[in-house]
């Protein structure tokens, strides 16, 4: 499903030249559960937002589904993302003016998915995630937790090919925090490909390989458990 070659990302300025990226070859098959760790500024955010099409390579190349999509133009990137992927977030990224219902809904107006299949899909979530009771409450009035469930619902609900998780618990107690990993890990195996940044060795080893980074090179990939 994703696969680079000497992807390289440089940040300049008139006086400085950072290399956030150096030669990264990294390959994710489908329905894989994949974990990233690394310390701060090791690449690990600059990688996923490169993965996300939110940001292209300066050099080498990303092919998602085997075709080349890092030098796409954003309007390109844009295309491929909204169909294929869902993004959770510490940070939640909900909007505040919009309830839970139009939060998970969001995703699907881009898309162009009928009001009636809008309705169910994201009723069946909100069911299925034990927050349907909080459907016409706005962000502010939820939880942690209770955000975060909304916004894992609101990745999954155009069911992509792929989610990206940015340290989606690092913002969570640790009963809230094993509530998201267990949601990551239910929708992994209904066949969900995953990518997740954490600073959290026991979150990692959800998944079925960890990729360690360092000075914005991949330095080690440990199986943690064995990929069907």
């Amino acid at each position: 499903m994703i696969r680079t070659e000497k992807l390289t990302k440089v940040y300049r300025t008139d006086e400085v030249e950072t290399t956030a990226l150096n030669n990264v070859e990294i390959n994710i098959k489908e329905g894989e559960f994949v974990s990233v760790m690394g310390p701060s500024g090791c690449g690990k955010s600059t990688l996923l937002n490169i993965l996300g099409m939110i940001d292209s390579p300066t050099a080498g190349n990303y092919f998602f589904n085997e075709e080349e999509v890092g030098h796409l133009s954003e309007r390109g990137r844009s295309n491929v993302r909204k169909h294929n992927l869902g993004f959770v977030f510490q940070s939640f990224n909900l909007i505040d003016e919009l309830t839970v219902f139009e939060n998970v809904e969001l995703p699907m107006l881009y898309t162009k998915v009928p009001r009636s299949e809008r309705k169910s899909r994201v009723e069946e979530l909100l069911e299925g995630m034990n927050i349907m009771h909080r459907r016409n409450h706005f962000p502010q009035q939820l939880s942690g937790g209770q955000q975060q469930r909304v916004a894992v619902a609101r990745a999954v609900v155009n069911k992509p090919k792929l989610i990206l998780a940015d340290e989606p618990t690092g913002n969570l107690d640790s009963a809230n925090g094993d509530e998201v990993m267990k949601m990551l890990a239910d929708l992994h195996a209904t066949g969900t490909t995953i990518l997740m940044v954490t600073h959290s060795q026991y979150c990692a080893e959800f998944g079925n390989r960890i990729i360690r980074m360092l000075d914005g090179q991949v330095v080690t990939e440990n199986i943690v458990k064995q990929y069907l």
